[in-house]
């Protein structure tokens, strides 16, 4: 299969929901945490290196490493509710099954010829939640993308998404945003680097003050975000 596929599945325009999360990072603009464009790359490094990438890359490298390589789909898929419960606000562990729920019928349509049945089956039987980095991880690893190359994809498109999501909330321009991104591209494979030695089963987070701006964002005066 073709590269440009998966690099299809990374477009911020993709439509599974993303562009309505904000996975914190609203409530960091109004608590005025977050106030320029040097703290949003702190904000997206941190969570490049504390959550996405200890935690929901977990998930790619099971489909990869559990799935794909010794066919167990069963421990992906208990792996993918150990991470959907252990995501500590209910916004934010909404919006990520939305999202993965949504690119698993996405896939289906755009890729009818490629096996989706057995991650299918899962989410319709309540095996596995589905939720949006084990969809990407089982997309991924479809569309021949090798694990390594999955996993920054991952955390590229969540880079992406929050500096979009940067753009709405502060007086940041799009050439800014774009530098901004730029910037953090680095960073990406620095966070993957840390992680990727490390066996899914032993993820983690360790980011409590983000944890603490997704669990407030429900109680936010006015919102623009649903998480």
């Amino acid at each position: 299969m073709s590269r440009w596929a998966f690099a299809q599945l990374l477009d911020s325009a993709l439509p599974v929901g993303a562009f309505s999360h904000s996975f914190g990072l609203e409530t960091a603009v109004q608590e005025g945490v977050v106030g320029a464009k040097a703290d949003v790359a702190e904000y997206i490094a941190a969570m490049l290196r504390h959550v996405w990438a200890p935690m929901d890359a977990a998930a790619v490298k099971a489909v990869y490493r559990y799935g794909a390589r010794d066919g167990d789909w069963d421990r992906v898929w208990a792996l993918d509710e150990r991470l959907h419960a252990s995501r500590l606000a209910a916004e934010s562990r909404d919006g990520v099954l939305k999202m993965g729920r949504r690119l698993l019928k996405l896939g289906a349509a755009m890729h009818p010829a490629l096996d989706w049945a057995p991650l299918e089956r899962a989410v319709s039987s309540g095996a596995c939640p589905g939720t949006h980095p084990t969809v990407h991880g089982y997309a991924a690893h479809l569309l021949g993308v090798s694990e390594d190359e999955a996993a920054e994809g991952y955390l590229y498109a969540c880079a992406t998404l929050a500096v979009n999501t940067a753009l709405r909330l502060m007086p940041i321009g799009q050439t800014e945003a774009q530098a901004l991104l730029a910037s953090l591209l680095p960073r990406i494979g620095e966070a993957w680097a840390a992680v990727a030695p490390i066996e899914p089963e032993a993820f983690y987070s360790a980011a409590p003050a983000m944890d603490g701006y997704m669990m407030r964002h429900e109680g936010l005066y006015s919102r623009l975000f649903m998480s």
